[in-house]
């Protein structure tokens, strides 16, 4: 399927819009592609741009003073990822986001997101709907981490995303669980 096509099956799942809004809507973004491995965003960076993702994995991540990695996110095909701290305080990004795989991705700038939320209500609903819903799986992740152990934690993962399964290395799931490689390694092997 053809990115723009991808896009507006994302987009109509939530909200109707015309095919002239969904041309108009898409015609904000610009496609980009990045290899395996390479970087989207860097913490100390100004943002002024999130990503849907067409094709592939991507990390959203935090590196501490102690260069411990913690996996904020994994975004696959129709997830969104920015430094959304920074993108919205107009900050310096805190987090990280790379490429697990090779992707390409819609970028759409903060400016045109703002645009087309005061020209077209329904856009602006999209958006508001897609704020809530990584709110409450933001909450859930936290929840989990404080009443279920990491076997739980993995288990939940692995059957609510498979596809993560083979498309993201077991050291990355580790460092999303809060846990060494080691660890996780003992979990699926018990």
């Amino acid at each position: 399927m053809q990115p723009k096509e991808i896009f507006k099956e994302y987009i109509s799942k939530t909200v109707s819009l015309t095919d002239e809004e969904i041309d108009y809507f898409f015609s904000h973004f610009k496609l980009l592609s990045f290899k395996k491995g390479q970087t989207i965003i860097t913490a100390g960076e100004n943002i002024d741009c999130e990503y849907f993702v067409i094709d592939g994995f991507l990390k959203s991540f935090y590196i501490n003073d102690n260069l411990k990695m913690y996996i904020l996110q994994f975004a696959m095909p129709t997830w969104w990822a920015s430094d959304y701290d920074a993108l919205y305080s107009g900050s310096k990004a805190t987090t990280n986001v790379d490429c697990i795989t090779d992707a390409q991705v819609l970028c759409l700038s903060s400016e045109d997101r703002e645009k087309l939320c005061r020209e077209i209500h329904q856009i602006e609903s999209f958006f508001r709907w897609r704020t809530n819903k990584g709110y409450v799986a933001a909450q859930k992740r936290l929840l989990s981490f404080m009443n279920n152990d990491v076997k739980r934690r993995y288990e939940d993962l692995m059957k609510q995303y498979p596809a993560l399964y083979n498309n993201v290395p077991k050291h990355l799931i580790a460092a999303y669980l809060g846990v060494s490689r080691e660890t996780l390694s003992r979990l699926y092997n018990s």
